[in-house]
């Protein structure tokens, strides 16, 4: 029997700064380098935050507490990287 190298892992972030372009982009970016399906949710919504549009779209703004899920071989990495992202956004 194969042992599985897939894990979840979730976090809560509150924001610095408000999600506009360049930290949207930032956080994009990053999200995009990792193999696990990650989710980023705020306010009732969820969204995949490769993409710029979908995590501006997302109306989180400085003080708001948003969580981060992913699943995959590289989770808990991704939820450390983009946590850090998310708490150093300007």
């Amino acid at each position: 029997m194969s042992e599985s190298s897939e894990s979840a892992a979730e976090t809560t972030v509150t924001l610095s700064a408000d999600l506009h372009a360049r930290p949207a982009g930032r956080l994009a970016q990053a999200a995009a380098g990792f193999e696990s399906v990650i989710r980023l949710e705020y306010g009732g919504r969820i969204i995949n935050p490769t993409g710029i549009l979908a995590v501006m779209g997302l109306g989180a703004t400085a003080g708001s507490t948003v969580t981060i899920r992913a699943e995959g071989p590289d989770a808990d990495h991704a939820i450390r990287a983009l946590a850090q992202v998310l708490a150093e956004a300007a």
